[in-house]
This record gives C-alpha cells, structure tokens and sequence, in this order.
C-alpha cells in the first residue's frame, strides 16, 4: 500500500515537516543522532537535518525512501534512510538523541513493542516526540488517520502515559487542533501529543 501511495512525483503528505515537531525539536540535544519512525517522504527528517541533526529515516517503503534522499539532496542536506518494519525493528541501547513519531499507526502489540524499546534506546537526556490521531478523529470531517476498521491503531494519552514510564513526561495533551499536511492530512483534527524525556 505504501509503495503505491508513494509511487507518484506528488509528495502524499508534502515537504514541509510536521507542526509539532517543528514547535518541540529544540527540546532535542544539539546535533544530536535522531531516528525517525515511519518516515515515508522524508519531510521531517530533511527538516531535522536542515537543523544540523544526524537523522536516520526508517520505513517499511523502499519508495518512499527514495523520494526522501531526493528531497534532502534538493535541501542541500544528508539523511541516512532504512527499509524495516516496526514490528520487528531493534532501536538499539542508548543509541538515540531523539526517537520521532509522527502518524506511525500501529497496532497494539506494535505499539507496545516500540514503546519498550524507545525507553532503552535514548540516551540520557534524549526524547520522545509523538504525534498521533486519536479515536475522536472518527467523529471529525477531515481527512488522516487510520479507518474506523482499524481503531486499536489510533493513539491515546493513556497508553503513552502507561507504556513510557520510563520517560519523565514534558508534554502531554489531546486536542483538536488545524492540520494540513499535503492531500492527505487535512483539516481540524483530532490527535494526541507526546514529549517525554529519558533523564539520566
């Protein structure tokens, strides 16, 4: 499915990174190595680039990927890409700065499995920074997120708070908020954000 939403020359989401990444980033240690979850296109780890971080973009889509160096080439910057899927992925022991998450829907177990790895997985001082819709985007008329066939995918505060206890949480909220994001992501919507901070 991925491959095919990327195949095109449009970028399904667009280029420009995510609001609340774009608010938070500077909470992440300065030049520091992130990784990027389900990253697509690329527009949020170019962005972060683009801001002298060492970026990783993981995807499950080869394709998407391509388009994601593309992209970084044109921005004058450099982004390491992985093809691998979050189910099985291995993030490493104190490996990264920052772990970056935004609209990775995935199911429970999925989630559960990230959410134990990113706490191991940051260094001291390193965050967590986590944009998902919430299951009240079903009730809105814009358009993202995952169908209402397939809610366990949606995020929570609930199951960030639980699953990250690790981590001292810096924010944590469920809001409507505006959202425009290439053809895809479009209008007020309904969704979940996540800071949290492994302390040393």
């Amino acid at each position: 499915m991925w491959d095919e939403r990327y195949s095109g020359t449009e970028f399904a989401f667009g280029t420009e990174p995510n609001d609340f990444l774009r608010e938070t980033f500077e909470q992440i240690p300065a030049g520091g190595r992130v990784l990027c979850l389900a990253e697509g296109e690329g527009r949020n780890a170019v962005f972060l680039a683009e801001q002298g971080y060492d970026v990783t973009a993981m995807d499950m889509s080869e394709v998407g990927l391509i388009k994601a160096v593309q992209l970084a080439k044109d921005r004058g910057v450099t982004i390491t890409t992985q093809v691998a899927d979050l189910a099985d992925y291995q993030f490493g022991t104190d490996k990264w700065d920052a772990i970056v998450s935004i609209w990775a829907h995935v199911p429970d177990k999925v989630r559960q499995y990230i959410h134990t790895q990113v706490v191991t997985a940051l260094k001291p001082n390193g965050v967590f920074i986590v944009e998902a819709y919430t299951e009240r985007q079903l009730e809105t008329d814009a358009v993202g997120g995952p169908p209402a066939s397939q809610k366990e995918r949606f995020g929570s505060l609930d199951n960030f708070q639980s699953e990250l206890r690790g981590l001292t949480e810096m924010i944590g909220v469920e809001k409507l908020r505006m959202v425009s994001e290439g053809k895809r992501h479009q209008g007020l919507s309904a969704v979940v954000q996540f800071v949290g901070k492994r302390e040393i």
